[in-house]
């Protein structure tokens, strides 16, 4: 059993950091953030060198982040400077059909100006979001930063945990949380199995320039093959995230811009007018991987390393930024009543606080993929009507839009726009 009093055998000396952080993407600098401006010593490891993570011009990569995610990047003191370049969601249009076919007559439409709060969320290029991060990590004294080198082991014992690094070198620390992705060697490593299955479908992202302007508008589109994501960027701009069936993925982005342009028209209409190009574009083969647990001895996992979901509904990482205002919670309350952060008892409260979430996250997203990626001429005349209902009931459309802002469930501190 835990000893609460233990960490008063401790010293400073005892430990090269508090908190050790595998994975440099978005969750691991927003922890180390979070937990740095509570006093936690973190060291954040990434395989990635930093030079390559520095580059400043547009890509196509652009994150959907619901109104509570944004109070988290506000807590941490990055959302100043990431406002002016954010796009705020005023609107959501659902609709199901067929590509060159249009839009079918029964469709669900959220409007922001039904909350309170404001925007249902924002969108952020990658670009302005990963640099912030990296910035407002070197000005944190208790934050280290170590790029260009994996973690390839890592023992737990009673007290702490230590983990190599491929040169190593060793680092001690009271909890390792691995935010590495759904290949995730922290989980691995620390005997965590994980279900899940392939979807058969890969999603085509890139970027569009049009000549009307969105109006803040976000569009889902429902095919048989999968969804169409059209999300509003700065400007006359957006975002497409495009699910195919993986063989005809991988033909369409094998295509030159104009026959790959050409493929897309039909998908995604004229109501914005001409459209092109713009940055790159990416494949992204979609799978479920689920965590069969999110915690292990002296072990936590956040984000995709715990829940790799479909992006059908585009939160995938919302609930990473939901994770990391849980832990980042439990660790600070256990830390000010002098618990060692490491231990089960400290690590249960965040697995308790967020697996029943992330299940159910990850089962929604898998039935509406299966509901609304098919042809089934029942099955499309049931969802349609069943969209119709829920466009025209201002109760249940209400609690869409307040989901979709993030807006329910137990929220952390940081997503209700307080301070830990």
């Amino acid at each position: 059993m835990d000893n609460p009093l233990a960490p008063a055998i401790f010293t400073s000396m005892t430990f090269d950091t508090d908190l050790l952080i595998v994975g440099g993407g978005l969750n691991g600098p927003a922890l180390a953030l979070a937990l740095a401006a509570t006093g936690q010593r973190v060291t954040i490891v990434d395989a990635r060198p930093l030079k390559t993570l520095k580059k400043a011009g547009f890509d196509g990569r652009s994150y959907a982040m619901a109104l509570t995610s944004t109070r988290l990047l506000q807590g941490i003191g990055v959302w100043d400077a990431l406002e002016e370049h954010a796009q705020p969601m005023l609107e959501i249009k659902v609709t199901d059909g067929r590509a060159g076919e249009g839009p079918s007559p029964f469709f669900m439409h959220f409007d922001h100006a039904e909350i309170e709060e404001g925007p249902m969320g924002y969108m952020i290029e990658d670009r302005h979001l990963r640099v912030e991060l990296l910035n407002a990590m070197k000005q944190k004294d208790n934050i280290t930063q170590i790029n260009g080198l994996e973690v390839v082991a890592q023992d737990v014992d009673p007290t702490g945990v230590t983990a190599t690094l491929e040169d190593g070198k060793q680092l001690r620390a009271r909890l390792l949380v691995g935010c590495d992705g759904r290949g995730s060697g922290t989980a691995s490593r620390a005997g965590i199995t994980r279900t899940g299955w392939d979807y058969g479908q890969t999603a085509l992202v890139c970027a569009i320039t049009h000549e009307k302007p969105h109006g803040g508008v976000a569009h889902q589109f429902f095919m048989p093959p999968g969804p169409l994501a059209i999300l509003p960027l700065t400007g006359n701009r957006s975002s497409i995230v495009w699910t195919e069936a993986t063989a005809q993925a991988s033909e369409i982005n094998a295509m030159s811009a104009s026959d790959y342009l050409d493929v897309l028209r039909p998908r995604f209409g004229s109501f914005l007018g001409e459209i092109s190009l713009t940055g790159a574009r990416f494949t992204y083969p979609l799978s479920l991987s689920l965590a069969n647990q999110l915690v292990a001895p002296r072990v936590a996992l956040v984000g995709d390393a715990a829940h790799g979901v479909h992006p059908i509904a585009g939160q995938g990482l919302n609930a990473g930024i939901r994770d990391v205002a849980a832990l980042a919670e439990v660790l600070a309350d256990a830390a000010r009543r002098g618990e060692d952060i490491g231990t089960s008892s400290v690590l249960s409260r965040y697995q308790e606080w967020r697996r029943f979430d992330n299940t159910t996250l990850a089962l929604a997203t898998d039935a509406f993929n299966r509901l609304f990626s098919n042809d089934n001429t029942l099955i499309r005349t049931l969802r349609d009507v069943g969209m119709g209902i829920v466009g025209h009931l201002p109760g249940l459309r209400r609690s869409f839009i307040r989901e979709a802002a993030g807006l329910t469930g137990d929220l952390p501190k940081l997503m209700k726009g307080k301070r830990l």
